[in-house]
């Protein structure tokens, strides 16, 4: 990425099922735009004895975005939203001024062996929509812009960009962004980029400044407009990013706010059971020590 500011590498952190490699906080640039938190999940073999069981958890200020490269998730919330996500399908989850939800392995792939790889994302919302009443988007893969530039394939997940616009409903100006290619190609898209810009290498390697980057790496942009680089045969890559706040974000745990009373208010209400309730779950996970967060 042409001006690239800062390179941040991949680092592994523990979500209790396994591993994944966190991206978004880190020390030296705590948000891109909106994104506030991002973790890449797997690729991960699970075996049959093996599946991903996130019991209740609660979210506040924020909206979640799932995004599956491989395998299948059961996403249930205490909106009694219940709904399989599969490959290049977004699940969207607004928790405004509070959300319960869990994630789990699909009843009919709990007992075979099993691929997981994907994205979650924490985009945070704006300060006048931080304690809206939360909602629930689900957007299937065929629904998603896709479109091919001379031989590269984009899509547009999430937000406006390249004069198209996601079904994903978005809170504030964003955009997030698939470039895949089976060839080595020049790509350069910085007018239809604004704000604050990154770009995550998943697999591959592009070059850019006479610099190579490769998989696991995440640029941040010195200026989005300036978004010019080349990527080589069979790389995929995502650019996110958008305008920044001009309010701090504070995060703890799956908690976001602008105001840290907002957040110590939800910790208590997660101790004393004052969050709705998932139908026909019962196990929460417990407020964690206050050096943890994530999740």
């Amino acid at each position: 990425m042409s001006n690239t500011k800062l390179i941040i590498e991949e680092r592994a952190a523990n979500i209790g099922s396994f591993l994944v490699g966190r991206l978004l906080p880190f020390r030296q640039k705590r948000m891109v735009g909106p994104f506030i938190f991002i973790d890449h999940m797997g690729p991960v073999c699970l075996s049959d004895q093996d599946n991903l069981d996130v019991a209740m958890h609660p979210h506040i200020g924020l909206s979640t975005l799932t995004f599956l490269f491989e395998g299948a998730i059961v996403h249930r919330d205490s909106l009694g939203t219940e709904i399989e996500i599969t490959p290049g399908a977004v699940n969207w989850m607004t928790a405004g001024k509070g959300v319960v939800h869990t994630e789990r392995t699909p009843d009919r792939l709990r007992h075979s062996q099993k691929q997981l790889h994907g994205l979650q994302i924490w985009v945070a919302l704006p300060k006048e929509e931080e304690q809206c009443e939360p909602t629930f988007a689900h957007v299937e893969a065929d629904e998603i812009p896709s479109w091919n530039e001379d031989g590269v394939e984009f899509k547009l997940i999430a937000g406006k960009a390249f004069g198209k616009q996601s079904p994903v409903p978005v809170y504030s100006p964003l955009y997030f962004i698939e470039i895949k290619s089976e060839i080595t190609k020049t790509v350069t898209i910085g007018e239809h980029l604004f704000g604050e810009s990154a770009l995550y290498i998943l697999e591959g390697s592009i070059t850019s400044d006479k610099n190579t980057y490769k998989e696991k790496q995440l640029l941040v942009a010195n200026d989005s407009t300036l978004c010019s680089f080349e990527i080589k045969a069979n790389s995929t890559i995502y650019i996110f990013g958008g305008d920044a706040f001009s309010e701090e974000r504070f995060i703890e745990w799956n908690f976001v706010a602008s105001d840290k009373k907002l957040i110590e208010r939800a910790k208590e209400d997660w101790k004393n059971n004052r969050f709705p309730t998932v139908p026909n779950e019962t196990i929460k996970i417990p407020l964690p020590e206050p050096s943890r967060f994530g999740g």
